[in-house]
This record gives C-alpha cells, structure tokens and sequence, in this order.
C-alpha cells in the first residue's frame, strides 16, 4: 500500500513490480509522482478526483515506456452520491478544457458568454 504516511515507498513500488505483491493500493495524492507501474495491467478508480487530470495522471502510472501488455481501468461510480456528481464536474470541465483548445493553431482564442458561464459553473 502507498499512502501519504508510507516510509518505505522505493521498497513498495519494488515489490509490485517485481511480482512479490499482486495487488497494490496506491492514494490519488501519494501515487501522482514519479511512479512507473509496468506490471500493473489494471487500474481501479474507486474514489473520484473532482480534476479528471489528477485520475489521468493515475491511469498513465500504468502506461509508461516498457509495459509490454494492455492496460485496463475502471471506474467504481455508485448512482446517487456525490461521485456521480463529481463525475458530471469532470464531464463539465473537460469540454471547457476541449473548448479552450479547440483551433488554438488558428490565432487568438475567443471566448463566448457561453464559454465564460461554463467555466464558472464547473467550478
């Protein structure tokens, strides 16, 4: 398990990967860094993140150089709570983000009222 508080953090993510652990916890926080997990082949996002960078970013520990199989993530999303909720804010925030960057190569970017609105909604 890697956590905020694990002291030990090179022997764990050693461990995992030379296939002394076939399961390994990791928090969104402590695991955002430097880790480079190719003998993970799957990734469980059970508690969502209200910026889907910071889960993209846990789902790319498993896609670095050197992983030499597929990779599958799933999303652990109950109906009803307050997940589904930050899953919509994510969905809000990227189309800001897409929107942002939509034909950035053609000059200036020029933002609507409806652009502007959006981005204080999905705050």
């Amino acid at each position: 398990m890697l956590h905020g508080q694990t002291k030990k953090r090179d022997a764990e993510v050693a461990k995992f990967q030379s296939g002394d652990a076939d399961l390994f916890l990791i928090s969104l926080k402590a695991g955002g860094v430097g880790l480079n997990l190719t003998a993970a082949d799957t990734v469980i996002l059970y508690d969502p993140w209200w910026n889907p960078a910071v889960e993209r970013q846990a789902m790319d520990r498993a896609h670095r150089i050197g992983q030499d199989k597929p990779v599958f993530v799933h999303r652990l999303i109950a109906e009803n709570t307050v997940e589904t909720a930050i899953q919509d804010m994510q969905a809000r925030k990227q189309a800001l983000a897409d929107a942002l960057f939509e034909g950035t190569g053609d000059g200036p970017l020029t933002l609507t009222e409806d652009d502007m609105t959006r981005l204080f909604e999905a705050r």
